[in-house]
């Protein structure tokens, strides 16, 4: 008979990237400030600012996508603008205009406005309930256009 044990299993301590991600970051960059490169955890490092970008990007992506939305419905449904969608949409170009500042976001949103486009128009044919084809079926502006649209009717 093989004899079990009972004793309790040892577990690991989670690293400090596992535990506590802000303070890591914060060593990590005291790290770099003081020039000990040797002591940086690199393979976190390269996995965290890989899905630091990603996180940036879909939110980019995310946030062009409701603009859109709201611009969109904004032109297509007049007769049920309100306060809340204007809002939005201020919101929106707002946040954006902040994350691109970033040239390589900028360019990130330049390189999907026609696919978020498409998502938008599917969004708002949900919310407004018109049909796909009351859209243009491509793109019709540039990100530029998009931000700098006003409110007149």
């Amino acid at each position: 008979m093989n004899a079990v044990s009972l004793a309790p299993t040892e577990v690991a301590e989670p690293s400090l990237y596992e535990a506590d991600e802000t303070g890591w970051l914060g060593q990590m960059a005291r790290c770099i400030a003081e020039g000990r490169f040797d002591e940086i955890d690199y393979p976190h490092l390269e996995e965290y600012l890989t899905d630091m970008g990603i996180r940036d990007r879909r939110e980019a992506w995310s946030r062009l996508v409701i603009l859109l939305t709201h611009w969109l419905k904004w032109e297509y449904q007049p007769e049920f603008r309100s306060t809340s969608w204007r809002l939005t949409i201020q919101d929106q170009r707002r946040q954006l205009s902040m994350i691109g500042e970033s040239k390589t976001l900028r360019n990130h949103l330049r390189a999907v406005l026609d696919v978020a486009y498409l998502d938008a128009v599917e969004d708002a044919c949900v919310e407004t309930g018109l049909p796909r084809s009351a859209f243009p079926a491509a793109n019709p502006r540039t990100l530029e256009e998009w931000f700098a649209l006003n409110f007149d009717p």
